[in-house]
């Protein structure tokens, strides 16, 4: 079953990087197509949280396998960050990957957080202002590589050079750019107004887990703070003159809101919380694949149900 694009929200999966290709892994990535997810994505860590020392591979290699044993799906990170990438390598291997899958990859990108990834090239935790001074210029840059850098003659023909306080590109070439024009989409996490002008800007969607004030409150204190959280973008897109419905809106279901927030508990819990989702606009709901015996456990024949027969709901009268 296809997922209509007449329905007010698509549904998109996120699957970790933590199982072996041929024991696994090939089988999931198709079986996501095969359910009609609009997109699967999968973290771009070194290691993540609980999954510290268990099997845990690498975001860029994984999409790009997932890329060669599906057709349709799209695929993409959620989220990309500064703390161990540089945008000049980013920018190849992007390319790289959206050639391979045929123009199907969308790049989600976020500031990073402080755990293992933050001191993993042994430098010490970015101070928040540094972080966010990072962040934008990174997405300044990549923005440029991708778009500028893959001109052999005319405009671009020179590559990308570029000086910042942070990163610096010279004379950089990304021949033939990306499959999609004029670049593969960014779609830009973000809690603040400065990330969000940064979506504004750059981004073809944002992407939020909430508001982190109400992940230990009510799941009517989450909805409140997701309804914050758009009014918040509207603004600052209009600030930036930028139309406010031309920005999708990613919500990615996390571990970490409220334990009322349970979206994969039922056909019936899906369809009362995507409901929801969808008339505070967001265009797109994230669900983390099923892995047993870890914080994102959940009956994997739900969740295959909540594809084939709880969106399908969302579009009836």
């Amino acid at each position: 079953m296809a997922v209509s694009p007449e329905l007010p929200l698509r549904l998109s999966t996120v699957i970790l990087p933590v199982h072996r290709w041929a024991e696994g892994g090939r089988r999931i990535w198709r079986q996501a197509e095969e359910l009609g997810f609009h997109a699967a994505y999968t973290y771009d860590h070194l290691t993540w949280r609980s999954f510290r020392d268990q099997t845990w591979f690498g975001a860029v290699p994984t999409l790009t396998a997932a890329a060669a044993v599906t057709e349709r799906i799209r695929l993409g990170t959620l989220v990309t960050s500064p703390n161990f990438r540089h945008p000049v390598t980013l920018a190849k291997e992007l390319i790289t990957l959206d050639d391979v899958s045929g123009g199907r990859v969308t790049l989600g990108i976020g500031s990073g957080g402080t755990g293992f990834d933050a001191t993993a090239l042994g430098n010490e935790v970015w101070p928040p202002r540094e972080r966010a001074d990072r962040f934008e210029e990174f997405v300044r840059l990549l923005d440029r590589l991708l778009s500028e850098g893959g001109a052999p003659t005319g405009v671009g023909a020179g590559g990308v050079s570029y000086q910042g306080e942070f990163y610096s590109a010279h004379e950089v070439r990304n021949i033939p750019g990306c499959a999609q024009r004029p670049r593969l989409p960014f779609a830009v996490a973000a809690t603040g107004r400065r990330g969000m002008r940064l979506a504004a800007r750059h981004g073809q969607a944002w992407v939020t887990t909430g508001d982190p004030a109400t992940f230990d409150g009510t799941a009517a204190d989450f909805l409140v703070g997701l309804a914050r959280q758009t009014e918040r973008l509207d603004s600052v897109c209009e600030e930036a003159g930028r139309e406010p419905g031309g920005l999708g809106r990613i919500l990615l279901d996390s571990s970490l809101t409220p334990e009322g927030v349970s979206p994969l508990a039922s056909v019936a819990a899906f369809v009362d919380y995507a409901g929801s989702v969808a008339a505070l606009g967001f265009t797109e709901l994230v669900l983390h694949w099923p892995i047993p015996d870890s914080v994102f456990a959940a009956d994997q024949d739900v969740f295959e149900r909540i594809v084939t027969e709880g969106l399908p709901q969302l579009a009836r009268p």
